[in-house]
Order: structure tokens, then C-alpha cells, then sequence
């Protein structure tokens, strides 16, 4: 699992509580770095887990790992969402079959496919959107 956008780590705890074997969690601000790694000591999943201090991009350059699970929750006044959208699709860290998951807000639109990945799904909670980019190939099971 890769949670680009780390802050508090939520996304990524979540995933680790419910079986995924290792998480990456990524965030430019120290305060969110420290924050993701007390929470989790707090819940007792630090041992699978790294917490990397990078600008997005930056570790998206150089990544050289590939991921079943990435999850994108950006802040939303700025334009990451749409950057990491493109550059994760043009660069191979995301295995065959595997989902990438963006949060946005009501109303902010998304492309609906990028070469090599189709638009799943969308969930609405409240004025939250979760959009679901599965890279083609791999398992098809039902998100």
C-alpha cells in the first residue's frame, strides 16, 4: 500500500489493521511524518510500515517499488490530485489489477480513463467523492 499524501496516516493504518503486508506512507511536512508515526505506535502496525519525508512528485520520481493499493487524499485546493493522477499512470508502480483510490471533493471532476487504467467506481459520502482507477490486467475481483 502506498498512501502518497500521508497526514495522519489513516488510510494506510486501515489498511494495515485489515491484512495488507506493508504500507509506504508519504507526506512533505515533518509535523505529518511525526504524527503518522505515532499513530502508528499508537495501534501497534509500525513494523510494517515506513514513513518517508518527500515531496509527492519527488518520491514518485524516484520510486522504484510497485503497489497493489495507492491512495490519493491530497488537500484540495491545489492541483496534486490531478499531478499524481498523471504521474503515477505514466510510470509502473502500481501492479496489474491494482487500484488506485482518490479522494476529491464534490464537484472537482476526474478524467475517466488514463492509458492503461479504467475508472471503476465512484462512492459519494456526504461531500466526499472516492474514485477507483483500476491499472488493466490482473485479477478482475469486484472492489
Amino acid at each position: 500500500v502506498l498512501d502518497l499524501f500521508g497526514g495522519t496516516g489513516q488510510l494506510g493504518i486501515e489498511a494495515l489493521s485489515r491484512g495488507a503486508k506493508s504500507a509506504v506512507f508519504v507526506d512533505a511536512r515533518e509535523d505529518a511524518c511525526k504524527l503518522i508515526r505515532e499513530n502508528l505506535k499508537r495501534t501497534r502496525l509500525q513494523e510494517n510500515a515506513r514513513v518517508v519525508r518527500s515531496d509527492y512528485l519527488d518520491y514518485l520520481s524516484r520510486c522504484r517499488e510497485q503497489y497493489d493499493i495507492i491512495f490519493l487524499d491530497p488537500p484540495y485546493a491545489e492541483v496534486f490530485l490531478e499531478n499524481s493522477l498523471n504521474r503515477i499512470t505514466e510510470i509502473d508502480i502500481l501492479h496489474s489489477g491494482g487500484i488506485i483510490v482518490a479522494e476529491r471533493p464534490l464537484g472537482k471532476e476526474l478524467p475517466w480513463d488514463y492509458p492503461g487504467y479504467t475508472r471503476s467506481r465512484d462512492y459519494q459520502y456526504g461531500k466526499i467523492l472516492l474514485t477507483f482507477y483500476r491499472k488493466d490486467g490482473g485479477s478482475q475481483e469486484t472492489i
